[in-house]
This record gives C-alpha cells, structure tokens and sequence, in this order.
C-alpha cells in the first residue's frame, strides 16, 4: 500500500475550467466521421519497401532502410527511413498512434540537407517487428538503444510525438549525455487526470484489434478528434496505408496491456525525469482537448526539467507535424541547432 506521503505527492491534477468544453466539442466532431472517410482516397497496402529503396520528399532523397537488432531473446526487425549526410549531426525521430515514420516526412525533407535524419518506425507499428516479446515502454526504449549502439550512433538529438515519447522518456533517461536535446511531443508530462487518457480502456478493450484493424475509420477518427486545422488529404492517406500493415492491430494494444498511464506519469516523477541531462523542449499543440496547455506552461514544472529547457505551443490541435508543418519545421531547426 502507498504511504498518505506518497499518495499526495502523486494527486491527480484538477482540469482546467475550459477544458470540459473542448472535450466536449471535440467529441462532437465525430458525428462527421463517416464524412471525413467518404473524401478519403482509396489506400491499398502498401508494399514493404527493402533494405536501399530510395523515395523523394522535395529534393531530399530518402533511403528505407531495414536492420535486425538485439532484443526478444534473439532480435528485433526494425524499419526506418534516413536522409541526410553520414557526418551531420544525428536526430532520431519517434512516432504516435496512428503514425509511422511518415509523421515526419516535411521534417525530413527541410533537415535532411544538412542533419543525419533517422525516422523509425516503432516496433509493433509501420514495416517493424509485430512479434510477440517485450512491449514495456522501458523494454521497447532497450531495444533501440540497441538499434543506436549497432549504428554506431554515439550521440543524438531525439524528437518524438504522443505515444513514441513514453518510449523516448526512457530512452533519454538511459543514455544520459549522449543525447544532445530532446524535443518531446504531445504527451502527459508532470500533470495527469483520468478524464485526460481514455484511449486507456480503448486500446486494453477485447474490440481493440478489430478497431485497430480499419485503419481508414481508425485514422479518420483520430484526426477528426484532436486536429484544429486541416491536415492535407495525401498525409492522411499515407497514414491510413501505413497503419494498415498485417499484424499492427494485435501489436499496438500489447504496449497499453504492458502499463498504464498512471504507472507512466508515476515513473516519470520519481525515476525518469530526474535522469535527464540535456534540454527539453515540450512540443504542444495549445488545442489539443486531452492535454490542456496549462499543465505544460506552468513554471513549476518547467523547474523540473534541465537547464535550458523550455516550451513551445503549436497554434494547432494534437497533430502538429501536419497541422502546422512550417512552424514544426522552424521551431525543430531552431531548437537543434541552438
């Protein structure tokens, strides 16, 4: 049993007054879903793409690349896709539900010319490993700082959004000085409140993997919750192919069953943060409706980050990178080259 000391010092945080009408008016929206599909292209799978197949973002050249590494008893199939040159210095990008690499896809294309570029498709997401193994935020963070180490990776910049940033938290907290900056995305940090985190009983729910499983309907409702501002229809197209391949539906939910949101936050205030090293940057979206910006502006928090940290809110709902990608774009550069 937790100690009164203890069961305080985790309280959950109270909402906002504003907050219960936006959740409110973002729920509505989903009357409109069936809309939003209608205008959705047709999106076959998508074919997996091999180890040196090359795409073109802008005038940036992209190379898929695939590596097995340690983890699981034997090993982990990664995908991701890189860009840039072999000296720059090196972000790895980490996505959400229900993205893959391609969330950063105008990141990669405006740093590419001059930063080692390297968006990985999380385990259980894209065209990685779906297996059955360990699928523990912490588990999964181990496994690609395996990844790193077989890269040869010595340091990084880590860039990450939603549910790839629970992962990041570990990973920063692992690697110590080795990370450079960590530009960590639209996740409950220091303040939590069950109202804020139902996607929890969503994901753990025995209908979870036939949910997950039309993706068209997945992605749609997603969007259509948390965007302020239109997102392109070509980027939720790409979303849709590559949240459809075979096995992400049963993957996905095993991170959910692996922890609770309230195991995260509990971690992150006792073990993780006090283990980072180098500037955070908070990326918010200021209208996202489950993480009220209030929680991430407040300067008791910001006291408990590193030095040099700060925050930065997006004029933008959830999906920043394609709500807002000049201003994703612009505030990346700036803070990774500060």
């Amino acid at each position: 049993m937790p100690s009164e000391g203890n069961a305080i010092q985790h309280a959950y945080s109270p909402l906002p007054q504003r907050v219960h009408a936006g959740l409110e008016e973002g729920f509505s929206r989903l009357a409109t879903v069936d809309e939003l599909i209608v205008d959705l292209p047709q999106t076959p799978p998508r074919a997996l793409d091999a180890d040196g197949d090359q795409e073109q973002l802008g005038n940036v050249t992209v190379t898929h690349r695939i590596a097995e590494a340690p983890g699981d008893g034997e090993s982990v199939r990664w995908h991701y896709v890189e860009a840039g040159p072999a000296d720059g210095p090196v972000v790895v990008f980490l996505h959400g539900v229900p993205d893959s690499w391609w969330q950063w896809h105008y990141a990669l294309e405006a740093l590419g010319s001059d930063h080692r570029c390297l968006a990985i498709d999380l385990k259980g997401y894209g065209q990685s490993e779906k297996g059955t193994g360990d699928f523990r935020q912490e588990g999964v963070a181990i496994q690609l700082e395996a990844l790193l180490d077989q890269l040869r990776i010595e340091r990084f910049s880590l860039i990450t959004h939603d549910r790839g940033t629970p992962v990041g938290d570990h990973l920063v907290a692992r690697s110590g000085d080795r990370v450079v900056r960590y530009g960590r995305g639209q996740q409950h940090l220091w303040h939590l409140n069950p109202e804020l985190h139902p996607q929890q009983a969503m994901f753990t729910s025995p209908e979870a993997p036939s949910m997950l499983a039309d993706a068209r309907r997945f992605v749609a409702t997603a969007y259509l919750l948390l965007t302020e501002r239109a997102v392109k229809t070509s980027d939720l197209a790409r979303t849709v192919q590559e949240f459809g391949h075979d096995g992400i539906s049963t993957a996905v939910p095993r991170y959910f069953h692996s922890s609770s949101f309230r195991q995260e936050w509990i971690e992150r205030r006792t073990r993780l943060i006090p283990r980072w090293r180098c500037p955070v940057l908070l990326l918010q979206g200021a209208g996202d409706p489950l993480q009220p910006r209030e929680f991430y502006t407040d300067p008791d928090v910001l006291a408990q980050l590193p030095e040099g940290s700060g925050v930065h809110l997006f004029d933008s709902g959830h999906f920043w990178p394609f709500e807002a990608p000049e201003e994703t774009v612009a505030v990346l550069r700036a803070f990774l080259t500060q």
